[in-house]
């Protein structure tokens, strides 16, 4: 056995606690290096998807983002690696399965992992020269560039002043959404005395107000070994980690005399309530929203964060649970949402209001005190309480969250540790707390928390969000006007040499010696691909049943994929509206909100979705369906069965009012994710002007579809009774076994169960109706309430005959991670910036919180004469590439993600020796091929479909001959 106290005693570090960590299959130990205050937390058990991440405590004491811009800044190189992006370099080299940083509200993470330990203790190098030795006390323009500078656009009188930086245009974005303005006012409302009163990320107006020194003094004060939270965790070498952690870093560092720098504050907010307040903001007024907050305690007290977020889940979780009911049944807003903001000092309870109505805050309070009191004075179901309960717990044992675990658990330890907790497992040994909270559910331990946080608690706030005309872009041009006019001939000159030598020091090659100092593995590194449990296509209940044999840790998923050939294609967006109300509605056999609590209690989920499928060769060939997809425990798999069909067989579709409910929430949350996602749907947008597939995810779930869905809305009273009897029919229509295709998981006794208690869909499958529509490459620009702009352009490339290969892999991330990120990114401002293509033939370009719309789509018009051209990487850099995107083929992928993406490849006629010969393509991909796909990538861009979503002014200002529409409105008008 593995004598971690004597390791850890080795290197520097003193074992204060170690423990059992039955939840995650290993153990916990807690280290302090002594000579610098460090402390460490290594989680270990037999997970291959090594972890590391070092935390900063960064309280943050203004609007300014410092803290932010510090966590891209210190990424632009450091004393042992002087390149400019040695993160980029890390994107494009290493075999990483994660790599990122993170602002939060008090605190700065930089978590990284990988299936190679080698690799691994690379990131890790880096990682923490970079947050400890950087490059931006000697090089400036890492402020400006990634903060905030000036430039001046336009021609001679006309001439302007604009701001510019990543994290100046990444928060103009995010400050777009409604969403965010109401938490940050929630947030300053309960806390107005400490640091959860400011926005972490900046705001536009006081970003610009921050200075280069005291820019610096902030990384001084903080970027410490003594103010440091470091994170291991999987199946590593804990010796070489500790020795590594040690020698290179902490063990200099701790003799650093630096003198007490303090870093700002963290703490408690007394008890406030103080009176409502509104915010205002630039933004259309559908998007009104309110919010009321409940301080839940401290993160000291686990047990409480636990049940009031298991609480919120059973009180606002879904349309029927009953708070939420209560909210939407009084017409106040579009949807309403409950739950626990954690990962604070103090964690409060958020009830909010999307799409409010005039006076909605008022009544937001009167009806959550009526039916607070109402729920904690005997109304409260006991059983949806347990219900949520199982629920969490599926999540917890599931833990799908999109990052690999080691990540997740990292961030879930400082949910205890960074406020002073001396046990950082805390929020990492959750299972105990369901064991201790499911006796309490008979004792009226959930009654008593509702009355405490919703009813009695003094330390409670309400705001809304007042929509009013205009753009925060015409307060920035007045402000600019103002502050040019007051300017001379030399400030002038000096702001153009300013940027002028910003662009240079962007432009300029690193020094080939830096580059070299870079730690980057070879082609020999990346090794056989890992095994991967192929499906076999057999037959279950009558139906073709995709079989997988995924190691899942006892839970069944099962997914059906109902053909909707038989649909036409002006009903197509009718199936987005079944597969939303499917699940929310009455059955036969129970209420909507008896079939929640059963869902809840039973399942890990049930979902109602649509996906277009296509083939990877021929692009006439796709496949739309309408997909029923469940997961449970194995001993549920009988409920995942009979639930499931009872949905699909016997919903009763006469519920107007719910079903007007379910359609404004999907109207308000579509309005709002063309703000703040505007990227993914000018990518939709712009592929189906060249993809037929596209055309019919349009029509199902894009622009298309939400124009159908707010014409629906503005006539629904004169045409619910139809689209009930529309929506009856289509169900009888769509779920037969004869159109269903089956996927499940499980052991085969866990298939036996499933089939037998799965009742028949009876009937044939539907004739064959679907004609989709040519597609029509367009340019079009949608006016959205946002700040920033997102533009897309797309081509499909069969089009141009090639063939897919491995190449347009690398391509792809050659062309991200170089090209576009210096081009965009970097000189641009934009946020982010990329190229993405597909198996089935999509190629797309598209930019992210971007300020500029011509000169994005200047860049993407060069990228193939750059590819073809400037593309002139040494070895060791190819090397670099291939093994970056063999690496990300080779990502380990939870149960769920594994499963559907082998679906997918079923569907798509693509099978695992295919993706297997991609893979060699790509270990063996040379220079010369991947510059002669340079002319292909010109053809995309070439091609002129392109899509913009953005700020009305700016899109208006856009040379690039776009069809304008005021996607809220829905008029238009070309330039």
């Amino acid at each position: 056995m593995t004598d971690v106290s004597a390791i850890a005693a080795a290197h520097g570090f003193e074992l204060t606690g170690s423990r059992e960590m039955p939840d995650i299959e290993g153990a916990a130990h807690v280290m302090t290096h002594a000579a610098s205050g460090a402390r460490l937390l290594y989680l270990a058990n037999d997970d291959a998807n090594k972890a590391f991440s070092i935390t900063f405590k960064t309280p943050a004491a203004d609007d300014t983002g410092v803290f932010h811009i510090l966590e891209h800044s210190v990424l632009c190189g450091s004393e042992k690696f002087p390149v400019k992006e040695p993160f980029v370099n890390l994107l494009k080299t290493s075999m990483q399965t994660f790599l990122n940083a993170m602002t939060f509200p008090d605190k700065t993470m930089y978590p990284v992992a990988s299936t190679n330990e080698r690799d691994l203790l690379n990131l890790m190098d880096v990682y923490l020269d970079a947050v400890f030795r950087p490059n931006i006390y000697s090089r400036p323009a890492i402020f400006e560039q990634e903060g905030w500078h000036w430039e001046l656009e336009g021609e001679g009188g006309n001439r302007a002043l604009v701001y510019n930086g990543v994290v100046y245009n990444e928060m103009k974005g995010a400050l777009s959404d409604p969403d965010s303005v109401l938490f940050d006012a929630l947030s300053a409302a309960l806390f107005p005395d400490t640091t959860y009163r400011f926005e972490s990320g900046g705001t536009p107006a006081a970003i610009p107000t921050l200075t280069y020194e005291g820019f610096l003094e902030s990384h001084r004060r903080h970027y410490r070994p003594d103010n440091s939270y470091i994170v291991l965790y999987g199946n590593l070498d804990l010796d070489r980690f500790l020795a590594f952690i040690d020698e290179g870093y902490l063990a200099p560092l701790s003799a650093d005399e630096r003198g007490p720098l303090a870093p700002n504050p963290l703490d408690l907010q007394p008890p406030v309530a103080p009176a409502p307040r509104a915010v205002a903001m630039r933004t259309a007024p559908e998007n009104a929203c309110a919010a009321l907050g409940f301080v839940a305690g401290t993160a000291a007290d686990r047990e409480r964060v636990v049940a009031a977020d298991i609480l919120m889940d059973a009180i606002m979780g879904s349309n029927e649970a009953p708070l939420k009911r209560a909210l939407l049944d009084a017409g106040i807003a579009d949807d309403a949402s409950g739950y626990v903001v954690d990962g604070l000092a103090q964690p409060f309870v958020m009830v909010s209001l999307r799409g409010a109505r005039p006076e909605a805050l008022a009544r937001l309070q009167e009806i959550v005190a009526a039916e607070g009191a109402r729920l904690a004075d005997g109304g409260l179901d006991r059983e949806l309480v347990r219900a949520a309960l199982s629920h969490a717990e599926f999540v917890f044992r599931e833990r799908n969250f999109g990052y690999p675990d080691g990540v997740v658990l990292a961030m879930s330890a400082m949910n205890s540790w960074l406020y002073g907790d001396e046990d950082p497992t805390a929020y990492v040994r959750l299972g105990e707390v369901f064991a201790a909270l499911r006796p309490k559910v008979e004792e009226g331990y959930f009654e008593d928390l509702l009355r405490e946080l919703l009813l009695q608690n003094d330390h409670r706030a309400a705001v809304e969000v007042v929509p009013e005309g205009g753009s925060d872009l015409d307060e920035e041009k007045a402000e600019a006007r103002t502050v040019a006019a007051a300017l001379g001939p030399e400030a002038i000159e000096k702001i153009e040499a300013d940027v002028a030598a910003l662009r240079a020091a962007q432009e300029a090659p690193d020094d080939p010696a830096a580059v070299a100092k870079l730690p980057q593995l070879t082609r020999s590194d990346i090794g056989p691909a890992p095994a991967e449990e192929p499906w076999e296509v057999t037959e279950a209940a009558g139906m073709t049943c995709i079989r997988h044999r995924v190691a899942a840790h006892g839970i069944t998923y099962a997914y059906r994929y109902f053909d909707l050939a038989g649909v036409s294609f002006d009903e197509l967006p009718y199936v987005t509206v079944l597969a939303g109300v499917l699940g929310r509605l009455d059955t036969a056999r129970n209420t909507a909100a008896e079939l929640d609590t059963l869902v809840q209690g039973r399942l890990g989920s049930l979902r109602f979705f649509t996906e277009v499928h296509e083939n990877v060769d021929d692009p006439a060939q796709l496949r739309p369906t309408l997909v029923a997809g469940a997961s449970a425990l194995s001993e549920n798999v009988v409920w995942m069965a009979e639930l499931a069909r009872e949905v699909l067989a016997e919903t009763d579709f006469s519920d107007i009012d719910r079903i007007r409910d379910i359609l404004g929430q999907q109207r308000i949350g579509l309005e709002q994710s063309f703000s703040a996602n505007g990227h993914s749907f000018a990518m939709a947008r712009a592929s189906s002007y060249c993809l037929p597939a596209g055309v019919v995810r349009e029509s199902l779930g894009g622009v298309d579809y939400y124009r159908f869905l707010r014409d629906l809305l503005e006539h629904f009273d004169e045409r619910a009774e139809g689209l009930a009897a529309k929506l009856e029919a289509l169900a009888r229509r769509l779920f037969a076994d004869a159109s269903c295709t089956l996927s499940f998981t499980g052991s085969d006794d866990d298939l036996a169960r499933y089939t037998a208690a799965l009742e028949p869909l009876s009937g044939p499958a539907a004739p064959a109706v679907l004609v989709v529509p040519e597609p029509v490459c367009r340019r079009e620009a949608f006016v959205v309430p946002t700040d920033v702009t997102y533009t897309a352009m797309a081509w499909d490339r069969r089009r141009l005959g090639l063939p897919y290969s491995g190449v347009w892999l690398l391509a792809a991330r050659i062309l991200s991670y170089d090209y576009l990120w210096s081009e965009v990114r970097v000189k641009g401002g934009a946020y982010g910036a990329g190229f993405q293509t597909t198996r089935a033939g999509a190629c797309r370009f598209y930019s992210y919180r971007d300020p500029r719309i011509d000169e994005t789509c200047a860049r993407f018009g060069e990228a193939g004469s750059w590819l073809a051209g400037a593309f002139d990487p040494t070895e060791t850099e190819m090397d670099g590439y291939v093994v970056s995107a063999a690496a990300s083929m080779d990502a380990p992928a939870k149960a769920r993600e594994l499963i559907r993406r082998q679906d997918g490849m079923y569907f798509a006629g693509y099978d695992l020796a295919a993706r297997a010969r991609v893979r060699d393509e790509v270990a063996a991909a040379t220079v010369d091929e991947v510059r002669a796909l340079g002319p292909a990538v010109d053809a995309v861009a070439g091609a002129g479909c392109t899509c913009v979503f953005g700020n009305g002014e700016v899109i208006e200002a856009a040379q690039s001959g776009l069809t304008v529409i005021d996607l809220l409105s829905h008029e238009g008008n070309p330039l």
